[in-house]
């Protein structure tokens, strides 16, 4: 089972668009929150493009399940290198590749992850950087540098996520992830929000200032059923996106730690907050998701 506008990977490929093309919202809305940046637009009749990579060879109907995504034929002016194709989604999915050796033996590798489209077509590669010792002795709490490349192989974002101890009575020790783009240049953070029962996060731009909020369930397990974390503006209030962990099946979720994200977020969001948004999926992933050893203990306090 998976989240609505969300394809299950055993499922064909298909497109579901929840928000409006022209943008987040309709004209009798209130202004978007801070965080958001209207004029994101996709134009369906002008040529597109794909990315760079030896893949680009490929014509627009010649595209295949899982082949790599098409890049928009224009840049809007801010957006960092390499993020170009996120002003024209509103979804995207995040897929962890499953590692034999954890799964056999319980060695801890580094996480590899590939993010796609609603299609199904690759967008980017996310690959841990870390060390073996760090990896095992310190399990999901470890510190990594990810890197995150387009489909010509070019970093394009970069993920830091500190050392931080686990546990609801210590508001000193919260978790924290740092957002680069292009790497060397910071756009954003995501940083845990003390609560005692509740994983609640604060999606906040580069100079810390929080734009949104991201809110968990009680028990952040998925036992046969997607897992939601709400997207919402800095004071609450109603949904504007998502953060799913979906249920990947029965064999899978026992034995591995592979994961399935999908996230949606407005069309029109600054490109910058929905790089920010990916980061915060691959950190909710280590924090409540990430499988320690043959015992298959989560590292977390909620679950």
């Amino acid at each position: 089972m998976s989240g609505p506008g969300y394809p299950s990977p055993n499922q064909p490929p298909y497109s579901m668009s929840p928000y409006p093309m022209g943008g987040y919202g309709d004209p009798g809305q209130a202004a978007p929150p801070p965080g958001f940046q209207v004029g994101y637009h996709s134009v369906s009749d002008q040529p597109v493009m794909y990315q760079p990579g030896p893949a680009s060879s490929q014509s627009q109907h010649g595209q295949q399940y899982g082949a790599p995504a098409p890049a928009p034929a224009s840049v809007p002016a801010g957006v960092p290198p390499g993020l170009e194709y996120l002003t024209q989604i509103d979804q995207i999915l995040i897929h962890q590749k499953v590692e034999l050796l954890e799964a056999f033996i319980g060695f801890e590798t580094n996480n590899k992850y590939e993010v796609k489209n609603s299609l199904g077509q690759k967008i980017y590669s996310a690959k841990e950087k870390n060390d073996c010792c760090t990896r095992n002795c310190c399990g999901a709490l470890r510190s990594f540098d990810m890197k995150i490349k387009d489909n010509s192989d070019r970093e394009v974002i970069r993920l830091i996520r500190p050392y931080r101890c686990v546990t609801c009575w210590c508001p000193c020790c919260l978790q924290e992830l740092e957002v680069q783009a292009p790497p060397g240049t910071t756009i954003g953070y995501v940083k845990q929000d003390w609560h005692p029962c509740y994983p609640k996060f604060s999606i906040q731009g580069a100079n810390k200032e929080t734009l949104m909020k991201l809110d968990g369930p009680c028990l952040a397990c998925n036992c046969c059923s997607d897992v939601n974390f709400e997207l919402k503006g800095k004071d609450g209030g109603q949904s504007i996106g998502r953060i799913s962990k979906q249920w990947s099946g029965l064999l899978k979720e026992a034995f591995t730690d592979a994961d399935n994200f999908g996230i949606k977020f407005p069309l029109d969001m600054d490109v910058k907050m929905k790089a920010v948004l990916m980061g915060a999926a691959f950190l909710i992933d280590f924090i409540f998701f990430e499988q320690v050893g043959n015992s298959k203990q989560r590292n977390t306090v909620f679950s």
